[in-house]
């Protein structure tokens, strides 16, 4: 046995060079009332974790941690009937981040509703 191979293992996986500085937050809301607290707290949580090396090359990206939140189907509900329509039982939201650039803003807009149009809901 060697002091960097004490278990005289062969291969490139060696136990004695992990490290357990890794993690993750989980917070939640037993109560399942909405807190504005919880949000706060756990996208500060968000921030502390850059130490895991999972932001990419451009330092502005992530690789995918984010919060998991129960779907507004109240606020849904009630932001369709302002818009003029029913939501369906089942039924999904999309989130589309727009250019600051206005021009590319429309563009994206424009293309967005066009591909929408397009989709069959099955509910006409």
């Amino acid at each position: 046995m060697t002091e960097c191979n004490p278990q005289n293992l062969t291969g490139l996986y060696q136990p004695a060079y992990e490290k357990g500085s890794c993690g993750f937050g989980l917070i939640a809301q037993m109560d399942n009332e909405t807190s504005h607290w919880l949000v706060q707290t756990a996208v500060k949580s968000l921030c502390r974790l850059t130490h895991r090396g999972a932001v990419a090359a451009d330092g502005k990206t992530g690789d995918g941690c984010g919060l998991l939140l129960k779907k507004p189907d109240d606020f849904l509900q009630i932001l369709a009937g302002e818009l003029g329509f029913q939501l369906a039982e089942n039924y999904a939201v999309g989130m589309v981040f727009l250019n600051h650039d206005e021009t590319l803003s429309r563009k994206a807009r424009q293309q967005l509703e066009r591909e929408l149009e397009k989709e069959d809901t099955g509910m006409a």
